[in-house]
């Protein structure tokens, strides 16, 4: 029985503790733009719908409000460049109909001399 209650309070209260930070809507034109949040409120991600459909620029935000990732949405479907940045190396990904085309990396040194 004590064991049945100490498992009881934990799940409480971590029921209790834990923060969900709603994602927030905007209708902008035709378009509504979505931003969703880490816990700690820092921004995760923010992009745009159409039609249901990611829709447009899309970028990705690290929980220390880095960018991890930037690109864009037609309908649904990844098109064009995206950019894909970690501690040490930008990658490039070139897509065609939703699919990879090309894909660049980019180090930090070479980032430096350009």
């Amino acid at each position: 029985m004590k064991n049945l209650i100490m498992t009881l309070v934990l799940f409480l209260s971590g029921i209790i503790t834990a923060q969900e930070v709603e994602p927030k809507f905007e209708i902008i034109d035709n378009k509504v733009k979505a931003t969703y949040y880490y816990e700690n409120g820092a921004v995760k991600e923010q992009g745009f719908y159409l039609d249901g459909k990611l829709h447009g620029t899309w970028v990705s935000y690290s929980v220390n409000g880095e960018k991890e990732a930037m690109g864009e949405y037609s309908l649904g479907h990844k098109t064009g460049k995206w950019f894909f940045w970690n501690a040490n190396t930008l990658n490039e990904v070139d897509y065609s109909e939703s699919r990879i085309a090309e894909v660049k990396k980019w180090s930090n040194e070479t980032l430096a001399k350009n």
